[in-house]
């Protein structure tokens, strides 16, 4: 991300001083403009209700930069022309007639205006319908909002019925940072830029899939928004379901926004129920007690500072998937997320099925099925792992088995792989919305969570306890030992 940009814009953002903001796109608009793709003459409106000029809104952002951008990455002269580019107003999103400053402010600039909401959902209409009443905003006007849209169907569907009274569908770019990480774009071109995978992506070839998305960290002082959430619509609905989308889809007609994401709601409508019957055999819901994490002791979730006793919501989730259509037809999807695992890991792990008739030493027939390996985090790449023989005259034609490795970082020379948010950030400013989910995709995707949740309240226990520090409750692993199969880690 090296090239001039000069698509001018402004850029309008609600909750600037909030931990989204600072943590991530603030310090991703700086990378933004250290790789000279902001053009000269971008703004930046910097909105939040806290009483700050801008000078000292200033300050308080380029020490949140330094704090969340490596030393190494950071340049004086970048800062001071990036924190030029940012104005400050303190605003009431609720007040109507104070969003009059924000047409005013608006007159001095040009290009495209993009309006980021990095607020609560909740309070997405209210400032759409504030926007719209002072005029600030046209039908070129393009508005990032943050998923998860909703916390079910019908919430979901009231957010974006608000939204939409305000903006057309062309003018709303849903983020899913998963959907920015170099790693699943990849896996587009990947897939169908590579006849070898392209002819073997489906149920002919692959035996199943498994994602894994595991956190280290608890809860982190979110107890109370987290509790209404539970790990099934904090990460499966706003994460999982896009990265399963992404694997299972059928080649698109063209790269254009509508025609990947016309193929990733295919997938959401074939995916099949888990019915009452399907519940103690496709789904695991776990929560974790106290254990240790890098060494040191950590409290369970109802130890958690503001925690309530007696909660049952799941801190892990397990739960096998399938696919109703030609394509996927026989194989499974296993999905794991939790909070309190023992590493920071998002990755998917194609199981290709073993060759027809197995030739070679009966004791290593474990090892016939390759297996492809694409890491989202924390080192981004892609593994084949392949078959050999072993080397050594007194070896015979033992097997091992190794990788066709590809890390990005190395095999691109990159010091640093852009974040997510850069990436999403840089399509927006260029009206790019293939990276963006749209109003169908969310829908079906809580339409498919919802029946899940309810069946799970309805027929199953209560959340299965976990240590602190392990991969999830034992019944994760029976989930997917019942099939004849393993965890990766546990091969």
């Amino acid at each position: 991300m090296s090239r001039k940009n000069e698509n001018q814009c402004d850029l309008i953002m609600f909750g600037a001083l909030g931990d989204l903001a600072q943590r991530k796109l603030f310090p991703a608009l700086y990378q933004l403009d250290a790789a000279n793709l902001l053009a000269p003459k971008t703004r930046i409106l910097a909105l939040a209700r806290q009483d700050y000029d801008t000078d000292s809104a200033r300050e308080k952002l380029k020490q949140k930069l330094e704090e969340h951008i490596k030393a190494a990455e950071l340049d004086d002269s970048v800062m001071s022309r990036f924190l030029s580019r940012i104005d400050y107003q303190q605003l009431d999103f609720s007040a109507t007639n104070d969003y009059v400053s924000l047409r005013e402010w608006r007159k001095g600039g040009g290009g495209a205006l993009i309006v980021y909401m990095a607020t609560p959902p909740s309070i997405y209409g209210m400032i759409a319908r504030n926007l719209r009443e002072t005029e600030c905003i046209d039908t070129a006007t393009r508005v990032v909002v943050e998923k998860p849209i909703g916390h079910d169907l019908d919430s979901s569907y009231e957010i974006n019925d608000q939204l939409a009274e305000v903006f057309n569908e062309n003018q709303l770019f849903r983020i899913d940072h998963y959907l920015g990480k170099e790693t699943v774009q990849n896996l587009i071109a990947l897939r169908f830029a590579n006849n070898l995978f392209a002819t073997q992506w489906n149920q002919n070839h692959i035996s199943h899939v498994e994602i894994t998305v595991a956190e280290s960290v608890g809860i982190e002082g979110r107890w109370g928004y987290f509790d209404k959430a539970g790990q099934m619509r904090d990460m499966i609905q706003n994460h999982l379901l896009q990265l399963l989308c992404l694997i299972a889809m059928d080649p698109p007609s063209d790269l254009s926004a509508d025609s990947i994401r016309d193929e990733k709601v295919k997938v959401l409508k074939a995916l099949r129920p888990i019915t009452p019957d399907l519940v103690e055999t496709h789904l695991v819901r776990g929560q974790y007690t106290a254990g240790t994490a890098n060494g040191r002791p950590v409290p369970g979730y109802l130890e958690e500072e503001d925690a309530v006793r007696g909660s049952t919501t799941e801190t892990f989730v397990a739960l096998k998937a399938e696919i109703s259509n030609w394509r996927w037809s026989g194989v499974p999807f296993y999905i794991r997320t939790g909070k309190r695992m023992p590493e920071k890991l998002s990755q998917i792990i194609i199981h290709f099925k073993p060759a027809p008739h197995y030739i070679f030493d009966p004791d290593q027939k474990h090892l016939a099925n390759n297996k492809l390996i694409i890491r989202l985090q924390p080192d981004e790449g892609m593994s084949l792992q392949i078959l050999t023989k072993d080397q050594g005259l007194h070896k015979g034609m033992r097997l091992r088995q190794g990788p066709l490795e590809l890390t990005f970082s190395e095999t691109f020379n990159q010091e640093r792989i852009p974040d997510a948010y850069e990436r999403l950030l840089w399509e927006a400013m260029k009206g790019n919305q293939y990276l963006f989910v749209r109003r169908d995709e969310v829908e079906y995707a809580w339409k498919w969570v919802d029946q899940v949740i309810s069946n799970w309240e309805e027929h199953a226990s209560p959340p299965k306890r976990y240590a602190a520090g392990t991969w999830g409750p034992v019944a994760s692993i029976a989930l997917i030992t019942r099939d004849g199969r393993s965890w990766y880690e546990d091969a």
